[in-house]
């Protein structure tokens, strides 16, 4: 069959970073995508579940998946306009950190600070995905998917994409939009973003003091690699849990009981926590329960030590939004998605 495969009773353990054994009861792996609405309209899919999958990076697998499972492996990054500004555009299922480094190669300014973050560029703008200062929508011009309510490519501009904190229209509606491609509008130079979290010292120990853009990425690269553990090494979806945002009363109460409360106060009046400072404060980071725990590099990372279960581990991360919420009284929230 042109332009996709499909594998019946298909395992999944490779295919998610967690490394949570799973099966599908259909694997379609599609590599064109204009054959998208010719799969998606054979009856075995068109009447059973549909979760769409790119590296598997931001997900848990708690069982089996009782439905097809789309694996989007397309592959392409053209330039449609090149200038001061260029207008890129890149199938969906390549893979995230291979484009950044691309678009670096080429000159590309904007993307630096999201190096090393795992998952397909499709996936990006669903979850709209950041880092040290950065989220991924600041340069998306538009968004290229099959809608399936409406069963046409539909095109979403940077507003109908309705980005925020990593959400977007993609999740509010989940399983409508089977993003193909993303459009990207790169500088060829912009103002570095060198204010979060080390990057300024992380420079100075490279000796660097007019930094390029390929220079923040390398000191990110730095960055990540000591904090973060490596899937490759240890199942892992990179951050579990999303910063949680409290109004501004809550925010200042947290901050007058605990001074070294790590938080960023908002414009809009609300606090953004520091979910990592929380749960390790709760005592969570490197407890570990059999092969599920929290790394002892990272207290935001959930990481499977061996053969835990989706079970097990989504249990674990209960266990550690309960223990936040009883000492805090805030409440975190997952950033892969639970199935």
């Amino acid at each position: 069959m042109g332009g996709y495969t499909l594998i019946e009773n298909a395992p999944l353990t490779t295919r998610n970073t967690l490394r949570v054994a799973a099966r599908a009861s259909l694997l379609a792996e599609i590599h064109d995508a204009s054959k998208l609405a010719e799969l998606l309209d054979f009856p075995a899919i068109r009447q059973s579940k549909l979760l769409v999958l790119g590296e598997g990076s931001n997900m848990l697998f708690t069982g089996d998946f009782d439905g097809t499972v789309l694996a989007m492996a397309t592959r392409g990054v053209h330039i449609e306009n090149d200038g001061e500004q260029a207008r890129i555009a890149v199938a969906a299922g390549e893979r995230w950190d291979d484009f950044v480094r691309w678009a670096l190669g080429q000159g590309f300014a904007g993307l630096e600070n999201l190096i090393l973050i795992p998952g397909t560029v499709g996936a990006a703008p669903i979850q709209n995905i950041g880092a040290y200062g950065t989220e991924v929508a600041e340069y998306i011009e538009s968004v290229e998917a099959w809608d399936t309510v409406e069963r046409r490519v539909a095109i979403l501009d940077r507003a109908a994409c309705a980005f925020a904190y990593r959400d977007s229209v993609f999740k509010r509606e989940p399983g409508r939009y089977i993003v193909t491609a993303v459009r990207f509008m790169l500088p060829r130079s912009h103002t570095l973003k060198l204010e979060y979290a080390g990057i300024r010292e992380e420079l100075a120990r490279m000796g660097v003091d007019k930094p390029a853009p390929f220079h923040v990425a390398e000191a990110v690269v730095h960055l990540r690699t000591r904090k973060l553990p490596d899937p490759a090494v240890i199942g892992n979806a990179g951050s579990f849990f999303k910063n949680p945002i409290v109004d501004a009363a809550q925010g200042e109460a947290l901050k007058r009981e605990h001074p070294e409360l790590v938080a960023w106060p908002g414009a809009d009046g609300r606090w953004k926590i520091s979910a990592a400072w929380l749960i390790d404060t709760a005592g969570f980071k490197g407890l570990r329960e059999g092969d599920a725990g929290i790394s002892n590099r990272h207290a935001l990372v959930l990481v499977n030590h061996g053969k835990a279960t989706g079970t097990e581990l989504w249990a674990f991360a209960q266990r550690v939004v309960e223990g936040v919420r009883a000492r805090f009284g805030v409440t975190l929230e997952a950033e892969p998605l639970v199935i």
